[in-house]
Parts: C-alpha cells; structure tokens; sequence
C-alpha cells in the first residue's frame, strides 16, 4: 500500500516531528498542558515548597480502617466490585449522593444523579451535550483551569465575567450578557464555582445567588453550578447551593475528591431527567460506565464510616493551613500586595504589585524552590498576568510560611529589578548559586540583577 504524500514545511515554517500533525481534528487545536501539570516535575521535588497544586491532604484519612474495609469489600463482594456497571452508576450510591447533597439544601432523586469519572468527567459530558463550535460559556474570572481546558477542546469561546471579594459580580453578567446581545450573540452556559472558588477563594455572597440565577434565567443560560468545596467551609453551617434555590436551568457537579479520595475518582451530574438521559448516553459511548469498585469503595465508607466526622477533621487542617497562609503573606511580604482572605476551600489569590508578572516570575520562583501557579492558567483570554494562586491544603504550617518566606524574597528581587531598569525590561535574570551549594542542598544566594543585553 502506498504511503500518502508528505509535504515539506514552506521557508519559515516550523518545524514538528509529529507525522500526524496534518490529521488531527480540528478540535485538538484547544487542547494545551494545564499550568498545573506543567508544574508537577518541579513541585514534586522534596526540597521545593509547592503552593502550586490542590491536593488534599489525604493523610488525615484513617488509612489503616480504610484498608481494612475495601479488604473486606472485596472478600464479601468482590466478583461484583470488579466486574462492569451501569452506565448512570450504581444506584445505592446514588441514594447516598442525595444525602450528601441533602447537606446543602438540594431536594434530588437518585434518578437524576449520574456518576461520573471525578467533577472532570462531568464537566466533559455537560460539554458534550451542550456545546457546539463556537458557543459561548460565561465564565468566572479567574476560572478553574480544567473547565476552561474541556470548553476549549469543545471549541467553544470563554467570555470571563469579573469577581470581587463577595465572588461573581451581577452587574458585569448583565454587562456581559448585554454585550454579547449587541453583537447579535447569546451565551449558552454560565460556569461557576460558588463556593471557595478555585483559583480565587472567594465565595458568592448569599444576596448575590437569587439575583445571578434570576439574571441567568431571563436570558435563557443554562447555570453550570461545580461545587467541590461546599463541605469545607471554616465558619458555620454550608451555604445552600445554586441547585438548592430552584430547579430550573441549574446543572450541579459534585465529587469526593476533596471530601475523602480524589484517587478514586468519583464525582457526579445533577440534572434533569431529559438531560440526565443524554450525560448517560454520551458516558456509555465514551467509557462504558464508571468504574464499579471506585463507586464500591465510596459507597462503603458512607455507610460504614463516620465520614461527616471526617469532614470536620478536613475543616479544622486546612482552616490552620489557611490562617498559616495569611498570617506569612502579612508578615512577610513587602507592600504592594494584596489577596483574598478565603472562608474555606484551598486557595489564596494573590495579586502582585504593578510591573510585576506571575509568570516571568516563575523561573526565579522555582530557582529559589518554591511554587505557585501563575495567573495566566485561570483566564481563557491571556489575563491574570499581574496574579498567582496559591494553595495552602498540603503542605503543614511550618512548610507554607518557608514557602512564603522564599516567594516574598523573590518578590522583593522582581521588585528591585524593576525598580532599576523598568517592568519592561528583560526581567529573567539568572540565579547565581554559592560555589558547592546545590552539593550541600543548601538555597542559593539571591539573584544579581543582570543588565539586559
């Protein structure tokens, strides 16, 4: 069989050792690396302080009773556990889903709950069955950066909607909304985190969530409501979800990711009956059925641990994580500063001081071993170069004010930079190591200011 024909690149042209390169959809073009997961070789390394990625600190788990019980799951059920599912997911842990969602005021059926591969996998499916090509979704800004990674491979355009301290305001949505009317368009979904946002911390205020439903309704968008860290809550009982308010044109993802294992990889769709039939339609064509001993394992600990006990455990780490986080960033950092005082959740946005950038920043920041995720990966159209998120759920107290400790030298260098030769400037200079430090595993001295050739 003959080989199709290879056409060599024109004069300029780059250059790619992919033989594929000319057969891929067209779709694939949205598809980039997260920051995140750009940053995992470097974060993982045991000398860095990483504020950068949002694991939970699973470590609080009583993993000895947890072995125990899946070792007992698959004793009493395992031809069960390990064979093929249901499409829509197993249906006891349906019922304890609405339990769990019962939590924050959502009235559900297990019927119209379908399980999912994590949130993640949700998100993928509402895509699926709502977005065409060059749809719009309104978005938080800043966002979480795999919702904006699935819309972009949906091809669809992310308009960003502007936050402040009581979380997504509703006079930009109208704004927005308004905008997208002049321009003969409509938005189809409104993505957003409601609760301890990701990446920004911030949670919408309780008198702004009628209002932003009632303006998403008006205009016939459908509210994408992702709620992963309503149970984390540091002050009080959780505030009633989106879901909660009404049933009408809100879709609801929840996970068990940071509420016990996100290796397990179990999350959920709220939705309507209709569209219920349709997420388990297009999760059958794209995995069969979610994997049955993840949804086993999950099921088992709701109904034989003491799980909301667990959460409190959850709530009383990371509310110290937190306050050690915000006491370091006051303490620490020079003036210029400023961020979110989050109420739960994981993360802290930091906004840097003018003719600083998140981003070329970073270099310096992983030289001085520590990091964070720049702005930049949170907006769909370039913004957030000026911001960082920071994420204080993994490392202990002791380790996230070293953390901040490095990142405040390194903003006080990017600040004598600038001061010096301007923030346009090449503002990248090399770190200059003590001779034999790295041998000693000891940090290197504090970047020389380079005059930019």
């Amino acid at each position: 069989m003959s080989q199709p024909e290879r056409h060599l690149p024109g004069p300029g042209a780059a250059i790619s050792t992919d033989l594929y390169l000319d057969r891929y959809a067209a779709r694939t073009a949205g598809m980039t690396a997260s920051e995140i997961r750009a940053l995992f070789a470097v974060a993982s390394r045991p000398e860095v302080v990483s504020l950068a990625g949002g694991s939970p600190f699973t470590a609080a788990l009583p993993l000895d009773t947890i072995g125990d019980m899946i070792a007992q799951l698959v004793h009493d059920r395992g031809a069960t556990a390990l064979q093929y599912g249901i499409g829509q997911g197993e249906p006891l842990l349906r019922e304890q889903i609405c339990d769990v969602m019962a939590l924050e005021g959502i009235t559900a059926s297990p019927e119209d709950v379908v399980v999912t591969v994590g949130s993640q996998q949700g998100l993928d499916l509402v895509s699926r069955v709502f977005l065409d090509p060059g749809d719009i979704v309104l978005a938080e800004g800043p966002s979480y950066v795999g919702a904006l990674g699935t819309f972009a491979a949906a091809q669809a355009e992310v308009v960003h909607v502007a936050m402040d301290d009581a979380g997504l305001q509703p006079e930009a949505l109208r704004q927005a909304l308004a905008d997208l009317a002049s321009r003969g368009r409509t938005a189809k979904l409104l993505y957003l985190i409601p609760n301890h946002q990701n990446p920004a911390g911030v949670t919408l205020a309780e008198e702004r969530r009628d209002v932003v439903l009632d303006i998403a309704r008006s205009a016939g968008v459908i509210v994408l409501e992702d709620n992963p860290y309503g149970l984390l809550g540091f002050d009080g009982e959780p505030l009633r979800a989106l879901r909660a308010r009404t049933d009408d044109g809100v879709l609801y993802l929840g996970s068990f990711s940071k509420t016990f294992s996100p290796g397990l990889r179990v999350g959920w769709v709220l939705a309507p009956h209709g569209v219920r039939e349709k997420l388990v339609l297009a999760t059958e064509a794209q995995i069969l059925c979610p994997p049955v001993f993840s949804q086993q394992i999950v099921s088992t600990y709701l109904a034989t641990q003491p799980w909301q006990e667990q959460i409190k455990v959850f709530q009383e780490i990371y509310h110290e994580r937190r306050d050690a986080t915000l006491s370091a960033l006051e303490q620490l950092m020079p003036p210029g500063l400023s961020w979110t005082h989050p109420t739960g959740g994981f993360y802290v946005w930091v906004t840097l001081p003018d003719g600083l950038d998140s981003k070329l920043m970073q270099p310096r920041a992983v030289h001085e071993r520590v990091a964070y995720v720049p702005g930049t990966g949170f907006y769909a159209d370039g913004a957030g170069r000026s911001q960082l998120r920071l994420s204080y759920c993994f490392p202990p107290p002791e380790r996230i004010r070293e953390g901040v400790r490095r990142l405040a030298g390194v903003v006080e260098a990017e600040l004598e930079l600038v001061g010096v030769f301007g923030a346009e400037s090449g503002r990248q200079p090399r770190s200059v190591p003590r001779p034999g430090a790295e041998d000693r595993g000891e940090p290197p001295t504090r970047p020389r200011l380079v005059v930019p050739l």
